[in-house]
């Protein structure tokens, strides 16, 4: 094992325990003594259950949306910042971003949504300060998740433009979320079963996909051009 590789691996290792670490005493410290859970207490999904704005959902399913929420851009922003300031800048802003504000700002921010009936953080901010600061939490809200969804764009519109193999499989994953979607709301505890099905699913696509790239037709059908992709990543993300 060369000099570069063992690096690799002690800042892999350093970054698991940092989060372990943080996960088991800070994560505790900020549940129990700041914002004090109460498993006691009926949150809105159960108490407002309507089976369209309020749904109980699977903690499973609640864990990889919350996963997801925190690691955000982390794997996107974390190369490039390390290609211009260099690796040790970026991983430590990743890894200090998320233990004192990343993963902090989430969790209050949920905590606040479930103690105020499952409202956004502009209601919540009219309530509880007044409507010119909830007006703008509102707007500061919307030019945030503009730019976020910007600049996640580029980085998808850059591996799917005329890289037909590529965009198929981003395409295929919708119709298998629509898919284990519905499986896990008619069908109680298959939680995992949908998992394990969407997983097969995908990894049968990707593989498929590749052959059926070498034809000429259906490669063509998915070769699109960086401003077609442009239009279609605005209209799926309406």
């Amino acid at each position: 094992m060369d000099l570069d590789n063992m690096n690799a691996l002690t800042l892999v290792f350093a970054s698991i325990l940092i989060f372990a670490i943080a996960y088991r005493f800070y994560g505790v410290f900020m549940a129990q003594k700041v914002l004090r859970l109460n498993d006691a207490i009926t949150t809105p999904a159960v108490e407002f259950a309507d089976g369209h704005d309020y749904v109980k959902t699977d903690r499973k399913v609640l864990f990889g949306h919350h996963f997801a929420a925190i690691a955000a851009a982390g794997p996107l922003v974390g190369p490039v910042l390390a290609a211009q300031f260099g690796y040790l800048p970026g991983a430590l802003w990743i890894l200090i971003g998320c233990v004192l504000g990343g993963g902090v700002h989430d969790m209050v921010v949920l905590f606040a949504s479930v103690r105020h009936k499952g409202q956004s953080l502009a209601t919540i901010a009219s309530k509880e300060i007044g409507p010119v600061v909830g007006g703008i939490t509102g707007i500061a809200v919307l030019f945030i998740l503009i730019l976020t969804l910007a600049g996640l764009s580029l980085a998808c519109i850059s591996a799917m433009h005329e890289a037909p193999w590529s965009l198929f499989t981003i395409i295929l994953t919708m119709p298998i979320a629509i898919f284990m979607g519905l499986l896990m709301r008619y069908k109680a505890g298959s939680v995992t079963l949908a998992s394990i099905l969407g997983g097969i699913l995908l990894i049968v696509g990707i593989i498929a996909g590749h052959r059926l790239m070498e034809i000429p037709v259906i490669h063509n059908l998915f070769d699109w051009d960086v401003k077609t992709i442009s239009i279609a990543t605005a209209v799926y993300g309406f």
